[in-house]
């Protein structure tokens, strides 16, 4: 798997840049930027490389001697480390801006390393408070977090053309640790089998749209009450062997949802993990759901009727039980009712809501939701 990088400025980013001469070269200058060691901290669990990607004009020259340089520079990495925040790397260049050094930000001249293919950059970032920072995540390949409040960045990246090269604008560091925290969950499924071709696609997070095609009338219906109910968007298109029967249809339907979940879900760091219920009209449906990696099934959902529209009433447990397995979660489903159909609507919507109650994420809260640690 590619390593992926944060490349994080230093000066005017993680720490207070001096207004006169912008050189910390004294303990006395060391001020940290308000919010960015506890927004570094959360960060450093996550599954980046910390790059520190700093210019320090003139370093070692006369007007800035080494001897005033490493005081507060060692300082500063100490401070951080007594957070947890190491750097695996730190990228000074030493050069003026009238040099136009291969090796200043935004060139890339120090950063060859990232640059050989090891480094999946597309996914990787630059913080900055500069435009040079943004033009750097553009000449590497990845994107930029500009560190400015919103109006201004937004001008600064305008000025620059550089707008589709930034990822996020704020001036606030504990929305970088969320949005860096905020794992893409989405997936996409494709099951082709002698019986049926299955296409899933999924965003937990209810980003895009959502299209759904079985060929039952009935089981689209349902499953819309998923999308609506778990705020998800979600597209299904199956093709299957409706000339023999419901059965393959429903059944790799709910494997491959339950295999989009598993995907989407990632790591599980953040969310919730359990879910339940609600009453429909006369019935009551109660679902019990939690993604805690282990399988189990339960079902005592009666029903009077052999069909519901054009869908066995039998194959409704056939598809949740199928979902459970491919998502790796226990899944107790209990309704009792009158009208049938009420009765099954009120078991999706159940279903629906316990999972949006499951998948909910904290993206500030990125412990796993477990006490043996592991899911």
């Amino acid at each position: 798997m590619s390593k992926k990088a944060l490349f994080i400025d230093r000066d005017g980013t993680i720490i207070l840049e001096p207004p006169v001469d912008l050189q910390v070269d004294s303990l006395e200058k060391l001020t940290f930027v308000p919010g960015a060691i506890t927004a570094l901290a959360s960060i450093a669990k996550l599954d980046f490389e910390l790059v520190l990607a700093t210019n320090q004009d003139g370093l070692g020259t006369d007007s800035f001697p080494e001897a005033d340089f490493h005081p507060a520079h060692n300082k500063f990495l100490q401070t951080l480390a007594g957070e947890g925040v190491v750097f695996d790397d730190q990228l000074i260049d030493r050069t003026f801006e009238h040099e136009n050094a291969p090796t200043r930000k935004p060139r890339t001249g120090l950063f060859g390393k990232y640059l050989n293919g090891d480094y999946d950059l597309a996914h990787s970032f630059v913080i900055g408070d500069r435009i040079t920072d943004i033009q750097l995540a553009k000449n590497l390949g990845a994107k930029g977090i500009l560190l400015q409040p919103k109006e201004k960045g937004l001008a600064m990246l305008e000025q620059a053309g550089l707008q589709n090269s930034c990822a996020l604008i704020t001036g606030n560091w504990q929305e970088i640790a969320g949005f860096l925290r905020a794992e893409d969950r989405t997936a996409t499924i494709t099951r082709n089998t002698s019986e049926t071709r299955i296409a899933v696609t999924l965003d937990l997070d209810g980003h895009g749209t959502s299209e759904i095609t079985t060929g039952l009338g009935f089981f689209d219906h349902m499953l819309w009450q998923i999308v609506h109910h778990a705020g998800i968007s979600l597209s299904v298109n199956v093709q299957g062997d409706l000339y023999v029967d419901e059965h393959h249809t429903i059944e790799d339907t709910g494997i491959a949802l339950g295999e989009a979940i598993l995907q989407a879900l990632g790591s599980k760091r953040g969310i919730e993990r359990y879910g339940y219920v609600l009453p429909m009209d006369e019935c009551e449906a109660l679902v019990l759901l939690d993604f805690g990696g282990r399988t189990d099934f339960q079902w005592d959902v009666p029903f009077n009727r052999e069909k519901i529209g054009d869908v066995p009433t039998e194959m409704f447990s056939h598809f949740f039980k199928s979902f459970a397995q491919a998502a790796r979660c226990n899944l107790h489903i209990v309704a009792k009712g009158e009208n049938e159909h009420h009765k099954i609507e009120g078991v999706f919507k159940a279903f629906a809501r316990a999972l949006r109650m499951a998948v909910r994420r904290d993206a500030f809260s990125y412990e796993l939701p477990s006490s043996k640690g592991i899911l």
